[in-house]
């Protein structure tokens, strides 16, 4: 006997299935945390910085998208779930700090200082968090409506993805289960 309850052995994956989910979200993490600080992120002019913005966004997009028929098909789509916001709300962090940081180098006075690696991630995740504390702000009117484009895909990602991959994780495990 388990301990469980009758009819929750399926309802719940092993520990180790566990474990190793979260190791492979911290990994994941930090890869892109580690990129980030380490690949040569040069200085662009305004259009260039959007434009990369842009393509990552797109491939973030079809990322989630496959994400959801990974969670759709997974044996622990909970798991699954939780790996995949995990990535995608870390490479969408990435990406506007990247582009920050571009902007930044490439357009002195967009913001209230210049932007390090380490302070266009932390204005990223102020901005995320909607904490905004106002240490460092978007002066520019370009910088501005990115900053504001990025507030909207933050509702979006939290609101409508995360919703939508808990729903599917939801589903699929009812699916196997039933």
């Amino acid at each position: 006997m388990s301990g469980e309850a009758p009819g929750t052995e399926s309802m719940f994956p092993p520990w180790g299935k566990v474990a190793a989910s979260v190791v492979r979200s911290v990994l994941s993490v930090a890869v892109l945390l580690t990129l980030y600080s380490v690949l040569p992120l040069a200085a662009a002019p305004i259009a260039v910085a959007v434009a990369l913005l842009v393509v990552g966004l797109l491939a973030l997009a079809a990322i989630v998208v496959w994400q959801f028929l990974a969670i759709s098909g997974a044996q622990h789509p909970g798991l699954r779930a939780a790996e995949a916001l995990a990535i995608a709300v870390t490479l969408f962090i990435v990406l506007f700090a990247a582009t920050y940081l571009r902007w930044s180098e490439g357009t002195p006075g967009a913001f209230s200082e210049h932007l390090s690696r380490v302070d266009a991630l932390y204005f990223t995740v102020t901005v995320f968090a909607t904490v905004g504390f106002g240490d460092i702000t978007a002066l520019s009117p370009g910088a501005r409506i990115v900053v504001t484009l990025q507030m909207v895909g933050d509702l979006l990602l939290l609101g409508l993805v995360v919703n939508a991959m808990l729903t599917t994780a939801r589903r699929a495990r009812a699916a196997r289960q039933g």
